[in-house]
């Protein structure tokens, strides 16, 4: 989620925190974690440490972003969070997106995630492309996370735990099925799945 962003407001700190309330709420009455989460990654995994472009800065409140192959359904997401946003002007769409995949986490039991805000909007999507693609092997996956994004294989396996929420839908991925018995839940059902070979679908890429 970022390490290095400017100090905020008590004014701000206090919109983080009335938000957050209400990101509890909205995700566990519509029981969309999973949705939440994967608009914070997507929103993040765009990040290229050579031009220092893209990344999570709110660019996809932008219909163009959203219309991204890999963001598919990731509109729902967008329109859900809304009248929140509203609510709370002064909130950058940047943390905003990223504070709605926090606590999708801690909403299923999953840990307290640090959460640093500061993050400035940027008014321009990245290209498409720059996502994994859940169709290809491990080499693309390193390409992707080590080279594009900086980041390393520990990395990856961290951030494929994530697949423990959530289901793929055949119009956005290609791919069909929860990865594991209880989407809803933040814990390490998935990486029992991959130890045991038991996944419930055949991909390992956090894009679906």
């Amino acid at each position: 989620m970022g390490k290095c962003y400017p100090t905020v407001s008590e004014e701000y700190e206090a919109a983080v925190a009335k938000a957050k309330r209400k990101l509890r709420g909205l995700i566990a009455d519509k029981k969309c974690a999973p949705l939440m989460l994967r608009l914070a990654w997507h929103s993040a995994g765009t990040f290229d440490v050579a031009t220092r472009t893209g990344g999570p800065f709110g660019t996809m409140k932008n219909p163009a972003e959203q219309a991204h192959g890999a963001n598919a359904g990731l509109d729902i997401a967008v329109r859900l969070l809304e009248p929140i946003k509203e609510q709370l002007p002064i909130l950058s769409y940047a943390d905003f997106y990223q504070l709605a995949g926090v606590v999708a986490v801690e909403v299923t039991g999953g840990p307290e995630v640090p959460f640093h805000p500061g993050r400035q909007d940027k008014p321009e999507p990245p290209p498409e492309g720059r996502l994994p693609d859940a169709t290809q092997g491990s080499d693309h996956l390193r390409q992707v996370f080590c080279t594009q994004m900086g980041l390393s294989d520990k990395d990856i396996v961290a951030l494929s735990g994530g697949h423990t929420l959530g289901r793929c839908h055949k119009e956005r991925s290609g791919f069909e099925g929860a990865w594991t018995s209880n989407p809803l839940i933040f814990d390490n059902s998935y990486f029992k799945c991959v130890i045991s070979g038991s996944l419930k679908t055949g991909s390992l890429c956090l894009c679906c």
